[in-house]
Formats: C-alpha cells, sequence, structure tokens
C-alpha cells in the first residue's frame, strides 16, 4: 500500500466532490505471494478525504498497516491544489511521511487535469520537484498520474495512481537502488448503484493491485493484491 495511491495518487473533479471522504479496509496477500512479504502486515485502513473550495482544493489521505493486534506502520500525504485561473493548470504543494522505513518528502510543481462532460471519467497528471529531508540525494524529482472512470451509471469505479520517481535507497538484501515506480489501481462495486439497495447503502466492496519496482524495501517487480471494502460519506 502506499500510499497506498495508492494512493493514494490525487484523484480529482465531480467523483471526488460527490465521493469526498472515505474509509477502506483492505485484506492484503502480500505475505502468501512472496517470500520476502511474509511479514507483511495483513489488513490496512485508508481514510481519505477530499475539500474543494474557490481557491482550489486540499486532499489527504492515511494508511495504517496493522500486525499482531497493533498498528505496525502507518503513512500519510496531504495535498492542496491552488488555481485562481481557468486554465486546467493548478501549483500542487504536497507533504509525505510516516513511520519505519519511509522518508518525509516535500513535493511542489504543476498539475493539470482533465474531466469528460459528464465527469464520468478524466485523469490528472503531476511533475514535481521532491525534496527528500533525509536522503543522501535530497534533491529529486516524481512523475504523478491518476484517473477515475465511473461505469455503467455509477455502478463500477475503476480509479488509481501510478508514481514514478528518484530516491536512492537499498532493498532487503542491500542493494542499492535509485529509482521507484508504484502503480495502485482499484476497482469497486457500488453497492447502492444497484436496483433495491438504498441510496444511502454507501458500501462498496472491490480490489486494488500493488504493482510496483524497487518500492520500499522489495526488490524488483511485485504485484500485491487485496479484497478491499469501503464505505463513502
Amino acid at each position: 500500500m502506499k500510499k497506498l495511491f495508492c494512493v493514494a495518487l490525487l484523484l480529482c473533479g465531480f467523483f471526488m466532490v460527490s465521493n469526498a471522504q472515505n474509509i477502506q479496509l483492505h485484506y492484503d496477500f502480500g505475505h502468501k505471494i512472496y517470500d520476502e512479504c511474509k511479514d507483511r502486515p495483513k489488513l490496512t485502513t485508508t481514510v481519505e478525504m477530499f475539500k474543494p473550495d474557490k481557491w482550489g482544493n486540499t486532499f489527504f489521505f492515511v494508511d495504517m498497516d496493522y500486525a499482531d493486534g497493533k498498528v505496525a506502520s502507518a503513512y500519510w500525504e496531504i495535498a492542496r491544489e491552488l488555481r485562481f485561473w481557468k486554465a486546467p493548470i493548478s501549483a500542487h504543494i504536497e507533504y509525505n511521511g510516516g513511520l519505519n522505513y519511509i522518508n518525509d518528502a516535500y513535493l511542489v510543481g504543476p498539475s493539470y487535469s482533465y474531466n469528460n462532460a459528464t465527469f464520468t471519467k478524466g485523469f490528472t497528471f503531476m511533475a514535481l520537484y521532491k525534496y527528500l529531508r533525509k536522503n543522501e540525494s535530497k534533491h529529486a524529482f516524481q512523475l504523478t498520474g491518476t484517473w477515475y472512470m465511473n461505469l455503467d451509471g455509477g455502478k463500477y469505479t475503476f480509479s488509481g495512481f501510478a508514481d514514478f520517481w528518484k530516491e536512492k535507497h537499498k532493498d532487503y538484501l542491500g542493494n542499492a537502488h535509485n529509482y521507484v515506480f508504484i502503480t495502485e489501481p482499484q476497482f469497486w462495486v457500488n453497492l447502492n448503484k444497484f436496483k433495491g439497495v438504498d441510496e444511502n447503502f454507501n458500501l462498496s466492496i472491490g480490489t486494488e493491485w500493488e504493482i510496483s519496482h524497487n518500492f520500499a524495501v522489495m526488490k524488483g517487480w511485485h504485484w500485491i493484491p487485496t479484497l478491499a471494502m469501503k464505505w463513502s460519506f
């Protein structure tokens, strides 16, 4: 999980306005797939919030991993987008931080967003300067893309993010790496969009796939799926 992007990753437009806050619970299968992930926490909760205003928007999420009946690690991102003009380019500022192996980071740069006329799909792309506070190479970059698609009248949602950035780090075997890639596509079935289900029953069930290369202390490519539930407010 990133995050986790997700992601998070920022989602944008009407989708985020109409689903501005949510809580997710993920069961992670990484410990069953890879030997080096045998101690990976099985459960993760994610809390997301998005708040638009006349100057732009604020987004944050918090991931918490659970093992042995307690919180084993935590990660959060908070971002602010500023736009006082009509062009689809915003000024983006962001902070990332957490516990254990996570290195505090500060990001700034332009953000481009697109939504179709019905706000059923859209994407955002960011090209950011990244300052890694405790890294031996503090000055870096990050490219981020996010997307969303609401399908079949909102019954299904396909969303996610992809990050590629420069960061000197070592994996669990001591091998050195300079670049990291991670994407976390999510697919949700939104139960309240089905006939016979109360429209206020805001439960979604779905999955998230963490696909990464040299992420955290892992070496090479990994594919880690989850089973998940989400309640939107």
